[in-house]
């Protein structure tokens, strides 16, 4: 009998994104159903009644909400082409990592990205500091899994394309070749690896919808800073 796997995500999102890399990642089979988040369907507030947002991974009939928490279910229950060290301290430092890319990096970043003034210059230095934080666990290394794309690579890499595309959008310069030449080298690297290709949102397009929504999220900004 056939394993039921579905994600329920929106194009756009770095977070369902991360879900769909991971399950290619595997050689899992899944379908995918796009959400409209202005209009969110039935079945998605059914699987995700308490944050009723993508990603939403079901599996034979078992709904599974936050990335991390998927990511860290996949991983569990399908143990090819493992995305987690198997070493205890190995696999309690990458979640250090994860975390902090989760809990610093993200709001950080999100800030320098869309508030303006002094709060930009303030969060814009913040942010590269905690990136620069991050680079010293890529160093020497191909991916932060090593070798192979890992956890973090998975969570980083779609922050990463979003954050260079709103730079053209909003006219900053953030993640670059200067300031911070490790990251970005990685970047380069990944967004050229096939499975991770294929996994990302065209830039065109998510020009476009940043575009439009520019001063939606400077509002959205400018209310968590004040």
């Amino acid at each position: 009998m056939a394993e039921e796997v579905k994600v329920f995500g929106a194009w756009q999102s770095p977070f369902s994104g991360r879900v769909e890399l991971a399950l290619k990642l595997k050689g899992i089979e899944y379908e995918y159903i796009e959400e409209d988040l202005s209009n969110k369907s039935p079945l998605l507030l059914k699987y995700n009644p308490i944050h009723k947002k993508v990603p939403v991974l079901l599996h034979n009939g078992k709904p599974i909400a936050e990335s991390v928490v998927i990511l860290e279910y996949i991983e569990e229950t399908w143990k090819q082409n493992p995305f987690l060290p198997q070493d205890p301290y190995e696999r309690a430092t990458v979640r250090f990592w994860a975390k902090f890319i989760e809990e610093k990096c993200t709001l950080q970043i999100w800030k320098a990205c869309w508030s303006e003034g002094k709060e930009q210059e303030k969060a814009v230095q913040e942010g590269l500091e905690s990136l620069k934080t991050l680079e010293t666990a890529l160093q020497g290394k191909k991916f932060f899994g090593g070798e192979a794309i890992g956890l973090v690579d998975i969570l980083t890499i779609f922050l990463a394309y979003l954050v260079e595309v709103v730079q053209e959008v909003v006219g900053i310069s953030f993640i670059d070749g200067d300031k911070l030449p490790v990251l970005h080298q990685w970047i380069e690297v990944l967004v050229n690896t096939s499975v991770v290709k294929e996994s990302l949102p065209p830039r065109d397009k998510l020009l476009a919808f940043f575009n439009a929504r520019k001063e939606t999220f400077k509002a959205a900004v400018k209310g968590l800073i004040v």
